[in-house]
């Protein structure tokens, strides 16, 4: 396994890009199944995650080909439906949470779908049933092997219907709505979610032909088509790497200049960090960080303590709950982080601790920070990465730091960050990658 080794303690400074979103990649590449024309998008950041899905329809028969920096063409004119049914699919798709992207698309199209009991994070335990209870409402039949840990989807043609989501699901929508797309007659899908990045998938297929009505909103109405067309399509940046570098610049008092963030479709994201004392500059679609050598957290109006919790679209994303909690940990004034949604994420916290962090676990979803105004540095420590975000988070804290640091288990980064090494280096970071 890789590792980073960091000397923290410096002064960032520069222009930084975000990559191509992660979580739209892995929504927007798999809607390529649903067409024999080829699909062009651009913008596909260079993560382990990604490629594994490329690489995954390009074994299913899909033609893959880099026609650019950055741009890949599908075209999914023989799709091999056999391969699903192989132990080489399985472990793909088994190594890969976004592999659950490709069942709509499949069972939509060529009326079938197998899938093993996906991968990925290990923040607890995140239920696929929004998903398939959708894919039923349609008409599917589902079946789960629990021996084999594995899922089948079979429909003879899929028919549009009325449904209200349990959970305002973003996978669960992104698949349903691939599904009902080339279904007959109408679906409604109420409490779906209506992140910028469904919003995106919606917009591309409405331009491959599909009839999406109610697009950004929770309320979608799909028509359904009997066949969709080729397109070209262009990701959003990503907004958990936005959202990263802001809470980096203050953690090391750096002036930096996030380039093309797309800030409109941001949300709240840059509302919650200016609420803890990060001052922010928009120009245009860029993102300006001055260098701050404090920075305060706001009370509310009755004087209590902040708190920071993630939610649905439009709320705080929980991709950036980790980076919240480690921001705080140098600001001034106190914070209660409320993680919702997984039950582990909270839990490399200790890391922190050992760090010189003052926080307190109150139980799996709830962490205090009390922010220490930099009074005591961080000191570097040797760790592991449990997850994407708590790795990032772990290694802003290790950039803010006294002295060395060392992350093991890299691999997990790599899984949502484009060479990130390399870019922080460019800022001035002293880290270095060691195999």
């Amino acid at each position: 396994m890789g590792k980073f080794i960091i000397e923290g303690g410096q002064r960032l400074q520069g222009s930084i890009q975000p990559q191509g979103a992660k979580n739209e990649a892995l929504q927007v590449i798999s809607a390529v199944l649903l067409t024999d024309q080829k699909v062009v998008i651009n913008n596909i950041p260079d993560i382990k995650d990604v490629n594994k899905l490329i690489e995954l329809l390009g074994d299913l028969g899909v033609k893959v080909e880099k026609i650019g920096f950055e741009s890949y063409s599908f075209q999914a004119d023989n799709v091999k439906m056999d391969y699903l049914e192989t132990q080489k699919f399985q472990e793909q798709a088994g190594g890969l949470r976004g592999s659950v992207m490709i069942l709509g698309p499949l069972v939509a199209r060529f009326g079938k779908a197998l899938l093993p009991q996906p991968g990925g994070d290990k923040i607890g335990r995140r239920r696929l049933d929004t998903h398939f209870i959708g894919l039923e409402a349609l008409g599917a039949k589902f079946n789960y092997d629990p021996s084999k840990h594995f899922y089948s989807i079979t429909a003879q043609r899929l028919k549009g219907a009325n449904m209200l989501l349990d959970e305002a699901s973003v996978t669960g929508t992104a698949n349903i709505l691939m599904a009902a797309v080339l279904a007959e007659g109408t679906t409604t899908i109420f409490n779906a979610a209506c992140e910028p990045y469904l919003m995106q998938l919606s917009k591309m297929l409405n331009r491959m032909g599909a009839k999406i009505e109610g697009v950004g909103s929770n309320l979608l109405t799909v028509h359904g088509v009997n066949k969709l067309n080729g397109t070209e399509h262009t990701l959003l940046a990503d907004m958990i790497e936005v959202g990263s570098f802001i809470g980096m610049a203050a953690m090391t008092k750096s002036e930096i200049l996030i380039k093309n963030a797309d800030v409109a479709e941001l949300g709240m994201i840059p509302q919650i960090f200016k609420r803890m004392g990060i001052q922010l500059e928009m120009r245009g679609d860029d993102i300006f960080v001055p260098a701050q050598d404090h920075y305060e957290i706001e009370s509310f109006i009755d004087g209590s303590i902040m708190t920071i919790a993630d939610a649905p679209w439009p709320g705080f994303t929980p991709d950036l709950i980790s980076i919240a909690l480690v921001t705080a940990t140098q600001a001034k004034g106190s914070v209660l982080i409320h993680q919702k949604m997984f039950e582990s994420r909270l839990f490399f916290v200790d890391k922190l601790i050992d760090m010189g962090a003052q926080i307190i676990l109150c139980d799996p979803h709830r962490a205090t920070v009390i922010g220490l105004d930099r009074k005591m540095p961080l000191r570097g420590i040797q760790m592991t990465s449990p997850d994407i975000r708590a790795g990032v988070a772990l290694l802003i804290a290790a950039l803010s730091a006294e002295g060395k640091s060392v992350i093991h288990n890299i691999e997990q980064i790599d899984r949502g960050y484009q060479n990130l090494e390399i870019r922080l280096q460019q800022l001035g970071a002293k880290i270095t990658r060691e195999v």
